[in-house]
Parts: structure tokens; C-alpha cells; sequence
């Protein structure tokens, strides 16, 4: 199993969510997140004030997935989350070692179905 976590612009993540159902994803979780990379913030005008906005918001989503799913997912988001514009954000591959549906007990795999 790996968990992708992918940082997006907000108004990407209607796209992101309907590539991803396109896929077959049925779960995902999404957090509304702030922090910055390359850009570095940016200045806003605010009642006649400059400020410097340096952590800019985003979205995190997490998403479970089996071993076999990554690659089509990771491209799902590609796909919904590019605009070729600077601050489209990352996604991230890490490994799971285990898994446990609460109600249940079950574990591995089968807490992804």
C-alpha cells in the first residue's frame, strides 16, 4: 500500500476530485493547509496597507491506495491539478506498512475496499 498526498491550488480540487472518480478512488481526505515554495508569498494591498502574504493557502489530499493503483492515480492528479503555472504544488509517494479499518479489525489490503 502507499499514501499519495498531493498539495494543490484550491481552486483545483472539484478537477482533482472528478479526475480521481474518473479512476476509481472513492476516498480521499482533503485539508485546507497553508505554506509556501519557490514563490515565496506574494504582496497584497489591503485598505491602502502593503503586506506580505508569505504562507499562501492550500489544499492537502491524502489519499490510501493499493501498490497496483499509484501510477493511474498520480496521474489523475496531474492531470486536474496542472495549470503550467508556478505553485501548482507537489504529490508525494510514501510507503504504508499497515493499515487497520477501526469497526472491523480487518487489515492490509482489505481496509482499502
Amino acid at each position: 500500500m502507499k499514501k499519495i498526498e498531493a498539495i494543490i491550488k484550491p481552486f483545483k480540487l472539484e478537477e482533482v476530485k472528478d479526475a480521481l472518480s474518473a479512476v476509481g478512488i472513492q476516498g480521499l481526505t482533503v485539508s485546507e493547509v497553508k505554506g509556501f515554495g519557490r514563490q515565496k508569498g506574494h504582496k497584497e494591498l489591503y485598505r491602502g496597507a502593503e503586506y506580505v502574504v508569505e504562507f499562501l493557502p492550500k489544499v492537502k489530499l491524502e489519499i490510501v491506495v493499493g501498490d497496483d493503483a499509484v501510477e493511474k492515480v498520480v496521474k489523475a492528479i496531474l492531470e486536474g491539478a496542472s495549470t503550467g503555472r508556478i505553485g501548482d504544488g507537489k504529490v508525494f509517494v510514501l510507503p504504508i506498512e499497515e493499515a487497520v479499518r477501526i469497526r472491523t479489525g480487518e487489515t492490509g489490503d482489505a481496509v482499502l475496499e
